[in-house]
């Protein structure tokens, strides 16, 4: 006995230009019969919330699937899967031309069809809105299901059980170190690894290189001294990690597409009486106080 629901939808190609569409959605428990072997054409995520069971590769090697878990089904490879005795799964069916971005960022990965999750509840509650999303007279269906995918992809990335619940160590500990003058062969060391191990630890974790991740700290940094603070650019330059200003005002420019001064001009954020760093508290937000009316 199993019990099924699901709903599929034709996006229009306005919608596809919005980068991911939601093809499907679908909720299902139970003895649920085996699936495949079959080629899809299109990308789904199914979601294993309880239960367990197994997953063939096109090559015929059988991996264990166990709750909770992401199988990845990805178009154009075979797949066949099914429970042991009963699982709990919902799935997404998606497509579009950020797909391929994704997977270049690490957020699908097409060479390893079973994922591990930490926890599957943020996955489901995403999917859970695509469902209610689904009803066939909702007007934003086709946009609505959209957004959420990109969601649901956040939300996989998150869980993967080989990452903190916070995110990589690694990249933690990158993070914290990005404005010390290191090169990436230094900050392996501190990790005790090999500059090339570094280098696969965080474009398993962040889709990137550790440079590119260093840099893209290093500028948002910047961005916010150049907008909250008068600080001078070569003062700026300094508090994130470069002593030349003018090498830094180049790598500025070339990144962020206008120089710091003209970044600084356009934001016009400057705060008297100085900027924090501390993180408002979301459940408690800042508020203006007002002077009673006279």
């Amino acid at each position: 006995m199993y019990h099924t629901w699901m709903r599929y939808f034709t996006p229009g190609p306005v919608h596809h230009r919005l980068g991911l569409v939601c093809l499907g959605v679908g909720l299902q428990y139970g003895e649920l019969p085996t699936v495949g072997p079959r080629t899809l054409d299109h990308h789904v995520a199914v979601v294993i919330g309880e239960g367990g069971g197994w997953y063939r590769t096109p090559d015929g090697h059988r991996l264990t699937v166990t709750a909770p878990a992401l199988i990845w089904l990805v178009p154009g490879v075979p797949h066949h899967y099914g429970p042991d005795s009963g699982w709990d799964e919902c799935f997404v069916d998606f497509t579009g031309p950020a797909t391929a971005t994704y997977t270049e960022l690490g957020y699908i990965e097409p060479d390893r069809p079973v994922v591990p999750l930490s926890d599957a509840a943020g996955a489901r509650a995403v999917i859970g809105r695509i469902a209610r999303a689904a009803r066939r007279d909702n007007p934003l269906l086709e946009v609505e299901t959209g957004a959420a995918v990109h969601e649901l992809l956040v939300a996989l990335r998150r869980a993967r059980a080989d990452l903190a619940p916070d995110g990589s160590p690694v990249l933690q500990a990158l993070a914290r170190d990005a404005f010390q003058p290191l090169s990436v062969a230094e900050h392996a060391a501190r990790h005790g690894m090999t500059p090339a191990e570094l280098r696969t630890a965080v474009r398993r974790a962040a889709g990137r290189s550790p440079k590119d991740y260093l840099l893209g700290i290093r500028l948002g940094r910047a961005k916010e001294l150049l907008a909250a603070t008068d600080l001078p650019v070569a003062a700026v330059a300094r508090q994130v990690g470069y002593d030349d200003p003018a090498y830094f005002s180049r790598l500025f420019t070339r990144r962020v597409g206008m120089a710091p001064v003209r970044f600084r001009e356009q934001q016009g954020r400057t705060v008297p009486g100085g900027w924090s760093d501390r993180m408002p508290d979301p459940d408690d937000p800042p508020m203006i106080e007002r002077s009673p009316a006279t």
